[in-house]
Order: structure tokens, then C-alpha cells, then sequence
């Protein structure tokens, strides 16, 4: 089950390193998350830019072998990447959830997509995801970044975590952290670190922060 969840998500080849090494330990893979929300000319919400920054591990061995040594890889020699990544994310709604009102909201085809090597090594992933609908945030927009079986660890980032771009005045965001697990999931969690299997499929939105965008 790890390895045919991994591998559509992830190059085959970072799998076998990543699980390799981590076959006792859940979540796999970490991700710092940023998100910008993109209003369209009618002061709508259109679309949700994602910033993804690896961990150091995954960031390694998706670049081993790639490039010159010592030279950081370019967004050119990291597109083919980028676009098997986004393309398999669309499995997994792209990890990203929102609401209007109450109702779920659909996504449309990522575009704007890339893959870039940090002078830290770090590697970032950044994909813009139009709704199908535009949306108002006068009606409750809300919205989160979260693998639902916790294969992945989504933390939003502490410094910038959401940006508004070209909304209406008055427009605010606010992010509202997870609620402390209960005793049951937090020794969910705890077995999960020694068995390597997930601690639930809904497990990522217990731990995951919620974003509240709501506009006058």
C-alpha cells in the first residue's frame, strides 16, 4: 500500500530512497506551505496559487544524479518534474480543499507550474489552481493544504503563510490552527510511528490549519 501510494505521487526513484529510510516512520515527507489567493476583475476569488518547500531529504533525492556538481538545478531542467508532480497531484484533489458557503469547491486544471533548487537545496514546488467557479469570499471562503491519510505533513508556513492578490478593499484572512488531537488519535498517531502505516485516511485534517477568507 506505501509503495503504490508513493509512486504516483512521487518519481518512482525518490520512492524506493524515501521508504528505504523511513519504513518505520509516518508521515514520509514534509512540506512547508504557502498560499496566495488570486481575485479576478470582479473582486472574485478565482484561484489559489500553492508554494511547496520540500524537506531536505526528499529535496535531495529527487536532485541526486541531476545537473552539474555543485551547480544548482534550473526550472528548465527541473520542468519534466514539475509536470509529473502536478499532473499526479490531480488524484489527490491537489491537497488543497476549500468551501464557499459551505460547499465544497471544484478545482480546475493547475497551471503555472514549476519546480525550482533554492540556494539551500530545498526544493519548491509552485502551481496556481483555478476554481471552476469564481467565487465570492462575502460568503464564507474557506479553504486547506492537507494529505488526508498524513503520508505527507503539511505545515503552513509561520512567517507568510497566505497572501491576498488583488482583492477588494477591506478583504482579511484569517488562519485558525488545528485543535489539539484527542486521546485516541494522539496514540493513533504515536503506533503510526512504528508500524509506518497511516494513523487514518482522514487524519490529515485533524492536524491540518483552516483559512478563512472573508471580504465586505
Amino acid at each position: 500500500m506505501l509503495r503504490h501510494y508513493c509512486s504516483r505521487f512521487f518519481p518512482a526513484a525518490v520512492f524506493v530512497a524515501i521508504a528505504a529510510g523511513s519504513a518505520a516512520a509516518h508521515p514520509h515527507v514534509w512540506v512547508t506551505a504557502r498560499a496566495q489567493v488570486i481575485f479576478d476583475a470582479k473582486g472574485e476569488i478565482e484561484a489559489i496559487r500553492n508554494t511547496w518547500t520540500f524537506d531536505e531529504m526528499y529535496s535531495a533525492f529527487v536532485t541526486e544524479g541531476q545537473g552539474k556538481d555543485g551547480q544548482l538545478l534550473t526550472k528548465e531542467e527541473l520542468a519534466p518534474l514539475a509536470k509529473t508532480n502536478v499532473e499526479s497531484l490531480a488524484e489527490f484533489e491537489y491537497f488543497t480543499y476549500a468551501k464557499v458557503a459551505g460547499q465544497k469547491v471544484e478545482f480546475a486544471t493547475p497551471t503555472d507550474y514549476s519546480l525550482e533548487q533554492r540556494e539551500d537545496k530545498l526544493v519548491v514546488l509552485r502551481f496556481t489552481l483555478p476554481l471552476k467557479t469564481a467565487a465570492s469570499a462575502a460568503k464564507a471562503f474557506s479553504f486547506q493544504v492537507y494529505d488526508p491519510t498524513y503520508f505527507v505533513a503539511f505545515e503552513m508556513d509561520k512567517d507568510n503563510p497566505v497572501g491576498l492578490a488583488g482583492a477588494p478593499q477591506g478583504c482579511s484572512i484569517n488562519l485558525l490552527g488545528s485543535k489539539p488531537l484527542a486521546a485516541d488519535d494522539t496514540k493513533k498517531l504515536s503506533e503510526s510511528f512504528f508500524s509506518g502505516l497511516s494513523p487514518g485516511y482522514d487524519f490529515g485534517v485533524k492536524l491540518a490549519s483552516r483559512i478563512i477568507v472573508a471580504c465586505p
